[in-house]
């Protein structure tokens, strides 16, 4: 009798040890527990720690409820100005409703990819160029909006979205870069144009200057012999002073001949001189 007692007590023991095994969970700090009883979603949910279920009865789902950070492939489609662009771009988000990623959707992690896919490739359809080059701000915060409203009804709440690359064709990128090469060349050439514009008023004063003052223009000879001079160079550059060479110019000019004056008598030829020997001499007029 008592052998019976004692192996009902193992047995029981044994069946107890083994229910408690079946039924004990543990859910960690970053997971909670969503529990199914017959297929009836449990309105509790399980905090992190030990928990027991009913065996083959319950059916625990634990979801994650950290932010997880989703690669989103690259999408090729054509801008708004009909350029052809390759973007891609990433995702945070996390589960703030462990019921509703369980019951609202199959795989939340699967819909909040596609939905990115189909997003990322409507925003590109949506914008220039320019703005997904230079105004990813703003597009990064327009994705997020186009995310955001169906992940609510899912339980899953996107923290952030960012574009990380735009290829663009290599065609493009040479156009881009002779584009701003010209704009550099431009600005460089109104630069240069400002100074020259600048040099010439100081120019026109200093030899306005020098007008009234004819030594300050020695002295600016003088001072641009020595700065030749400085560079101990073998040719020495003398400047020579224009008014002089004006000068000479003008004493080397031959003189121009006097009209002759008008009379009322006409012109008599001179008289032929006698030789003394019966023959004229020829004169020259």
């Amino acid at each position: 009798m008592l052998e019976d007692l004692v192996a009902a007590a193992v047995a029981a023991g044994s069946a107890g040890a083994v229910y408690l095994a079946a039924s004990s969970r543990v859910v960690k700090q970053y997971e909670r527990g969503v529990v199914l009883r017959l297929g009836r979603l449990l309105p509790n949910i399980r905090q992190p720690g030990y928990t027991m279920i009913v065996p083959g009865v319950d059916r625990l789902r634990k979801v994650n409820m950290q932010i997880v950070t989703m690669p989103v492939p690259a999408q090729e489609g054509i801008t708004r100005d009909n350029v052809t662009v390759r973007v891609d771009a990433v995702v945070y988000f996390k589960v703030v409703n462990p019921a509703e990623a369980v019951i609202a959707v199959e795989d939340y992690r699967f819909a909040v990819s596609q939905m990115a896919q189909t997003s990322l490739r409507s925003i590109i359809g949506k914008s220039d160029l320019d703005d997904l080059l230079s105004n990813r701000e703003k597009l990064n915060q327009g994705l997020e909006l186009m995310l955001d409203s169906p992940a609510i009804g899912w339980g899953v709440q996107i923290d952030r979205v960012e574009i990380k690359d735009v290829s663009l064709p290599e065609t493009m990128k040479r156009s881009m870069s002779r584009q701003a090469e010209a704009e550099r060349e431009r600005r460089a050439r109104v630069i240069n144009a400002d100074a020259e514009l600048l040099a010439s008023k100081k120019l026109a004063e200093a030899a306005g200057t020098m007008a009234a003052q004819p030594a300050a223009l020695q002295l600016r000879l003088l001072q641009t012999i020595v700065a030749v001079a400085a560079e101990k160079n073998s040719t020495l550059v003398l400047p020579f002073p224009v008014e002089l060479l004006r000068f000479l110019e003008r004493a080397g000019a031959p003189a121009e001949p006097e009209a002759p004056e008008a009379s009322g008598t006409p012109d008599v030829p001179p008289a032929i001189p006698d030789t003394g020997d019966g023959e004229a001499g020829i004169g020259h007029a």
